[in-house]
């Protein structure tokens, strides 16, 4: 696990420059770094790399690394569960390897099947590649997006690097906001891909990579996750063919993920997913897991004390952390510096605690991310089964005359029912109503800044549909993105099970009457766990890991509200309507809806962000 980064240019650049690129992802990578540059008749090539060593953790797997032929030079972020039997394959072909890392498997495997190496690879991955003969640069990104990439184009400068940090250190970035992407973040408390908060930059999109030749873009794509599902379509399983295959294949991946040259645990919330990962983990140990969990003083939101009890069961070495809203909020110091673009997913603080607890005590972490969107988990999807059932009522309303000036007076909720007319956007509930809030705060109309991607899911089940979006947009770009940051903020490496490409490929042939049953959401998926862990541990509703917002924002909070949202800095600002900010903080005050908290916190990051990176307006 690492962090890389580098450019191609028609400029010099100083080795010093691309060192401080580098080195701004110390925290990604502690026991290693490592700069290349070449100047050649296609320009100036520098790639980086800061290292955390899970596999040989000797110096032969340093980086960045050359073929043995050194035509090729590579830096590479993550790990390939299936390198040892691609090296047994290779050794076949005749490659020979110096080292027991993956990262040398990569690359030879880059020369033997070219572009398609990249759908033979079981793993996470970022990956940067460049012919040195032909001057051509490679990127690629693993198929569920579990490692961030970013790259920067400017005439003919391209810059790539695990996280934004790097590239605005590149000497030649010009730091401008893409503005558009800032309502993005208002609706939907992150960025999608492939945009970012600054124009000109772009994250790679999963399962994709990209070609960079003379000043030349091409991306391609080597795995397709909607071909995926309409394939699983035509090969329903029964039910118990189901379970038997979801037991064998995620056995496979958590053996697979369990191994490394540094201690391995992990996180334990106490939920189905976590509780299932961790039962299969220590089924495949010697000696107890090492598992980890928060638990909160508020037992609304306390699961720890469930999560003591299934490790208690499953016989894991369980340690957890008890937090306040003291500790919570400390975390806020860092979080423009370590999430470096607008992020404002609230349980990325206690994200971040539960990897500084685990971080001291092994460099691996199992996680359950992903369960909800393979087997229908969120409430998200009880919303859309009911609006399915009741699209008749919008429909309907649609005729009434002078609806459109009654529905003003209706509750936001039921505002987003009658306004959901688009059969290209039936899932995106509530967009609309926070759409409507974040235009007053932009001073903006007319912008479509819904998902796109939904209009080629014509899946008949509108949970589908919406499970689907979400594995493209706020899997990758939400739950992931917060996971990989707040974990590699304290050099800890996160692995995900479920999102094993092999278990994903047979979730879309679980027929979905198994995952969603009479309001029981992931039904199969508990089944599955009760084969490891008692039913009567596990039965109770899910609290979720967010943390008090609402709360905050009137409390704790409130003093660096007014200081960002103080009307004479607004207009100096120029990105905010002073007035529409000052209505958002009323309704929040008066109103629990949590479209005026999120939208609020959402604010509230941004102009954090914006402090630190783009301009102190307020010191």
């Amino acid at each position: 696990m690492c962090g890389i980064c580098g450019y191609l240019s028609d400029k010099n650049i100083l080795t010093e420059a691309l060192r401080e690129m580098n080195d701004t992802m110390y925290h990604r990578g502690p026991d290693d770094a490592g700069v290349w540059e070449e100047h050649s008749p296609h320009g100036t090539i520098g790639l980086a790399q800061r290292r955390l060593s899970i596999f040989d953790l000797s110096y032969a797997g340093h980086q960045p690394m050359l073929s043995h032929d050194e035509k090729i030079a590579a830096v590479y972020n993550g790990e390939i569960y299936n390198y040892k039997e691609l090296r047994r394959e290779l050794e076949q072909a005749g490659y020979s390897f110096h080292s027991e890392c993956d990262t040398e498997v990569m690359i030879a495997a880059y020369q033997e099947w070219g572009y398609g190496c990249f759908v033979r690879f079981n793993g996470m991955f970022a990956i940067a590649l460049y012919e040195r003969e032909s001057g051509r640069l490679i990127l690629a990104r693993d198929r569920m997006g579990k490692k961030p990439l970013y790259y920067y184009q400017k005439g003919n400068d391209f810059v790539f690097a695990s996280e934004l940090k790097p590239i605005m250190k590149f000497p030649r970035f010009e730091k401008k906001i893409n503005k558009p992407m800032i309502e993005k973040l208002l609706c939907s408390k992150y960025i999608e891909a492939p945009y970012s908060i600054f124009e000109n930059t772009y994250k790679m999109l999963p399962a994709a990579y990209l070609v960079y030749e003379a000043g030349t873009i091409n991306v391609q794509y080597y795995w397709n996750i909607k071909e995926r599902k309409e394939q699983g379509a035509k090969r329903q399983l029964s039910y118990s063919e189901s379970v038997d295959q979801m037991d064998a294949l995620l056995q496979d991946a958590v053996k697979s993920r369990l191994a490394a040259d540094v201690p391995v645990g992990t996180f334990l919330s106490g939920g189905i997913d976590s509780t299932l990962v961790t039962a299969m983990a220590q089924k495949f140990s010697d000696s107890p897991v090492r598992s980890f969990s928060i638990g909160f003083y508020d037992k609304e939101r306390n699961e720890a004390v469930y999560a003591a009890e299934i490790a208690g069961y499953i016989g894991t070495q369980h340690k957890e952390l008890y937090i306040g809203d003291s500790e919570t909020i400390e975390m806020l110091k860092d979080m423009p510096y370590y999430y470096d673009e607008p992020f404002s997913d609230s349980s990325l603080m206690p994200t971040m605690l539960v990897s500084k607890l685990a971080s001291e005590g092994i460099t691996v972490a199992l996680s359950g991310d992903g369960g909800d969107e393979l087997y229908c988990g969120y409430k998200m999807y009880d919303w859309t089964y009911i609006a399915q059932k009741a699209d008749w009522i919008g429909a309907v309303a649609s005729f009434v005359p002078g609806m459109d000036r009654l529905e003003k007076k209706f509750p936001p909720e039921f505002r987003a029912f009658l306004k959901n007319r688009n059969e290209d956007y039936k899932t995106q509930l509530f967009l609309d109503v926070m759409i409507e809030e974040a235009d007053r705060l932009l001073d903006i109309t007319g912008k479509n800044i819904k998902y796109d991607c939904e209009k080629d899911l014509k899946y008949r089940n509108w949970q589908e549909r919406r499970m689907m979006l979400d594995m493209m947009t706020y899997l990758p770009d939400e739950v992931l993105a917060k996971t990989d940051r707040a974990s590699m903020k304290y050099s800890l490496e996160v692995r995900c099970p479920l999102l094993d490409y092999r278990v994903v490929e047979q979730s879309f042939s679980i027929p979905h009457k198994y995952k969603y049953a009479m309001w029981d959401k992931k039904h199969i998926l508990k089944e599955l766990t009760y084969r490891y862990v008692p039913k009567k541990l596990l039965n109770r509703p899910k609290k979720g890991f967010g943390v008090p917002l609402r709360k905050w924002l009137r409390t704790v909070l409130k003093p660096e509200i007014t200081k960002y949202a103080d009307m004479v800095i607004l207009k100096r600002q120029d990105i905010f309507v002073p007035e529409a900010v000052a209505e958002l903080i009323r309704k929040q005050e008066k109103s629990d809806k949590i479209m005026y908290s999120s939208m609020l916190w959402s604010f509230y990051v941004f102009q954090r962000w914006y402090q630190t990176y783009i301009e102190d307006l307020w010191n």
